[in-house]
């Protein structure tokens, strides 16, 4: 009896082909093996990393962030398939933008693109500078709807988002990734929030400089791996106002450095084009405000006002005026602004310290790059070719395992010439992908497959 097994189908953007695994790897440009996916939802942190924003319902699977990645990296989720989630959040760049103002399909944004790394590890749950998102969820789609930035907002002339639904409703990877992750290929708003926002949690950096020395020691000790400097800059960071101390922990508490929910206006009112913008309260961790090669990871703040994590410091150092909705924290007894007089050493120590909280492997790990080749192309390995292996049993059968993509329903089908194919038997395959069948063992040639159809 001769049995083999088949990879029925392979899916692009363009066309149809087959992709073999044995000429691929996890990070082929344009490829995606859903039989291997990127470790996404075990990656593992710092025991001391404990703040969260992550729902319940929601949490973070390999599947569910792979496309996630998917939808984050495409254009056509902008209307005029131009613009993604990663144009203004790029990885190379802490998934910020170095513009200190987006372009969208219409015009530019409003504010500065805030960076997305380890935008899951805090306890404030709202997003958006001016916090109007209640939670990730909700934020990842009020780009796709804003007219400016991606288009389908419904309004002055752009299609809505149900047509976005159809649109990506027409394109088999998606209904496959769909399909894998939640177990119908049915695509809603919820669902591209639920991805979305899994893999934008999944965005961590936990390898920088601090990271080693919070590891041997806690924070209110000296670090062995930081220079003199670096450790006179965390004791400023972590002390309260005064002589010895810059207070900088009352709002970014470490180790994860996110913002306190309860944070008000920190003295910068400017709006990028001119006039006041005063209801920013909310910012992005502190981590990863410069890149490894020490440069900024784009201007900073709301409205991009500031160059570098100097211009930063001079801010807090001195705040240049007061407003109704600046924190409390930024004032002195008596009611005046913040002034906390520190020399040009301890300025440049606290930016020594701030320069230690810079990861390496998140700006270049595959599983967060962009999964499209050069001519925006994808291709899903659903059953990789050389899957299959069968085993003869002892009593006239054959044992037939494949590892395929999980969460989706295959077809079995047998043939006895090879040109003619019946259904053999529908499967559904678990979490872990693998499809295990026996047969029996016939007098007449009798040929199987494994086929998937989305």
């Amino acid at each position: 009896m001769k049995t083999n097994s088949y990879l029925s189908i392979g899916i692009t953007l363009l066309f149809h082909s087959l992709i073999s695994a044995q000429t691929t790897t996890p990070s082929t440009p344009g490829v995606i093996d859903l039989t291997k996916l990127n470790n996404y939802a075990n990656q593992g942190k710092p025991v001391y990393i404990t703040r969260t924003n992550t729902p319940v319902n929601n949490t973070i699977t390999d599947a569910g962030a792979t496309l996630g990645r998917v939808l984050f990296h495409d254009k056509r989720l902008s209307r005029n398939s131009t613009v993604s989630c990663a144009s203004c959040h790029q990885q190379e760049n802490g998934f910020g933008d170095t513009a200190i103002a987006s372009t969208g399909v219409n015009g530019s944004t409003g504010r500065h693109s805030m960076r997305l790394i380890n935008a899951g590890f805090a306890t404030e749950s709202k997003f958006f500078w001016d916090e109007r998102a209640a939670t990730l969820e909700i934020q990842t789609t009020q780009p796709v709807r804003d007219h400016v930035e991606m288009g389908f907002s419904g309004t002055s002339g752009d299609p809505a988002f149900s047509e976005l639904v159809t649109r990506l409703s027409a394109i088999p990877e998606y209904r496959v990734l769909f399909a894998m992750t939640f177990g119908t290929a049915t695509i809603n708003e919820t669902r591209i929030q639920n991805s979305l926002a899994q893999f934008v949690r999944s965005i961590q950096s936990f390898d920088s400089k601090y990271d080693v020395g919070r590891a041997q020691v806690p924070d209110n000790q000296n670090f062995p791996n930081f220079t003199a400097q670096e450790n006179a800059g965390k004791q400023l960071f972590l002390n309260p106002p005064g002589p010895n101390g810059a207070g900088c922990a009352t709002c970014h508490a470490p180790p994860e450095f996110a913002i306190d929910p309860n944070s008000r206006n920190n003295g910068v009112t400017g709006a990028i084009g001119g006039g006041t913008d005063l209801t920013n309260t909310r910012s992005p961790s502190l981590r990863d405000m410069v890149g490894p090669n020490g440069k900024s990871n784009g201007p900073l703040m709301h409205n991009g006002a500031f160059a570098t994590a100097a211009d930063v410091i001079n801010h807090y150092n001195l705040i240049p005026g007061d407003n109704a909705n600046l924190d409390n924290r930024l004032r002195r007894p008596g009611g005046n602004v913040q002034n906390l007089n520190l020399n040009q050493t301890q300025k440049n120590n606290l930016a020594a310290f701030l320069r230690t909280l810079t990861g390496t492997n998140v700006y270049t790990d595959p599983k967060w790059s962009n999964p499209f080749n050069a001519s925006n192309e994808l291709t899903l390995i659903i059953l990789p070719e050389n899957a299959t292996t069968v085993t003869k049993n002892n009593n006239n059968t054959l044992t037939l395992s494949c590892v395929a993509a999980p969460n989706l329903t295959y077809q079995m089908e047998s043939s006895t010439n090879l040109k003619d194919w019946t259904t053999y038997e529908q499967i559904s395959v678990d979490a872990t992908g693998l499809i295990e069948r026996t047969v029996p063992i016939t007098s007449t040639n009798t040929f199987f497959r494994f086929t998937y159809t989305p």
